[in-house]
């Protein structure tokens, strides 16, 4: 991956420090799947996908076709990695919206889980419920990541430790 395309990934690993990490990101991909309130608009579902990471927030924010949004929201800290899983962000509210309007956040139980990227892509897998009317949430977004780049002669691989 060139350092363009790695950022978006290092930003979902969480391997970009927190104080480095207060930006949006848009991806570009294909939008699998989206449920809002239990409702499917897969078929409307549009091919970008934004990550934004501010402060302790992290956020994967859906939209479809006609102006509908939904966004899945968690801490950023309390994000679980191990070696024998995919990242999962724990999700602690969601955030439908239509034409650009918020219709008030969901609180919600789920999470988000990405794949370890691969040259040719990187999976994103939102779901959710919220408490009470177990209303359903979810997401699945893959990205058209690059065939990595080679790092340059004598210089540190992307993403490297300085």
């Amino acid at each position: 991956m060139t350092p363009r395309n790695l950022a978006p990934v290092l930003l979902l690993l969480g391997l970009v420090s927190p104080a480095a990490a207060q930006t949006a990101i848009k991806l570009e991909g294909t939008c699998e799947k989206l449920v809002i309130a239990g409702k499917d608009l897969s078929d409307a579902c549009k091919d970008v996908l934004t990550n934004t990471v501010a402060r302790n927030r992290t956020s994967f924010d859906f939209a479809a076709e006609d102006g509908q949004t939904l966004s899945f929201g968690g801490s950023g800290a309390q994000q679980e990695r191990t070696e024998e899983t995919d990242p999962l962000q724990p999700i602690s509210l969601v955030v439908p919206g239509k034409a650009g309007a918020a219709q008030g956040p969901v609180m919600a139980v789920g999470a988000c889980r990405f794949s370890t990227p691969e040259p040719s892509k990187t999976a994103i897998t939102c779901e959710a419920t919220a408490p009470g009317d177990n209303t359903t949430y979810a997401g699945t977004f893959v990205t058209d990541a690059r065939a990595t780049a080679k790092p340059p002669e004598g210089g540190p691989a992307p993403g490297a430790a300085k």
